[in-house]
């Protein structure tokens, strides 16, 4: 389940969190942009929000050739030598996180799954049987305008076989089409700060916001949007 459907499914996470730790207070628009393209194969490209939602999804399609970046809080050596996944790491300047750098090679489904568990971002390649997606690997800085927003960030080519996966992964709320295109809208009324925490970096890190999200939908031309209330 990806981290919006969680949003309109009041089952926010740490993962729906971990999305909206970049705002502040005010209204965002053009925010978690996907689109979807069905012809002799199902094309979907979205904002850096979705990279580590694509990688699940891919887990979901098979075994495939792997490499990239995967970022980190916590040092992941132990869980990739026990997992027999080859990489190095390296702390970030200000020791944000670490950064692991995974060199081309065949993972199985599971190992790939292993990976993502202990990721905080998986800015990975991955290609297999019927399906490939890439995309870049430098986050965006916060705090960009709706019209430099990257919905390119991420690039993800199937079969047309995966169609049913992809759809109720990303699109479970929209009908059979040729063309979509989403965006959402972030409001945030409410910064609601942890009690008792005095440390800085701990304060960013647990602040919840509260306010509403609106999903815009692009289907075929046709446009509509819904609208939740959320803390995260």
């Amino acid at each position: 389940m990806n981290f919006v459907k969680k949003v309109f499914d009041k089952k926010p996470d740490e993962e729906v969190h971990r999305q909206f730790i970049r705002f502040g207070k005010g209204e965002f628009d053009g925010r978690f942009p996907l689109s979807l393209w069905k012809a002799k194969k199902i094309k979907v490209k979205t904002g850096f929000e979705f990279a580590n939602d694509l990688v699940i999804l891919c887990t979901k399609l098979g075994d495939a050739k792997v490499s990239g970046i995967v970022l980190s809080k916590e040092d992941i050596s132990s869980v990739m030598s026990q997992n027999n996944i080859e990489g190095n790491s390296e702390t970030k300047k200000g020791g944000l996180y670490y950064q692991n750098n995974i060199p081309s090679q065949e993972l199985k489904k599971e190992q790939l799954i292993e990976l993502e568990k202990v990721a905080y971002v998986t800015l990975l390649d991955v290609e297999g049987e019927g399906f490939k997606l890439k995309m870049k690997k430098k986050l965006p800085k916060p705090g960009k305008s709706a019209d430099k927003i990257d919905d390119k960030f991420c690039q993800f080519e199937a079969e047309e076989k995966f169609y049913s996966l992809i759809k109720e992964d990303l699109f479970w709320d929209t009908p059979e089409a040729k063309k979509v295109a989403i965006s959402h809208v972030v409001k945030v009324d409410q910064i609601i700060m942890p009690e008792g925490e005095k440390d800085y970096a701990k304060i960013r890190e647990l602040a919840k916001r509260k306010g509403v999200l609106t999903r815009k939908i692009s289907v075929d031309g046709k446009d509509s949007s819904k609208e939740v209330d959320f803390e995260a």
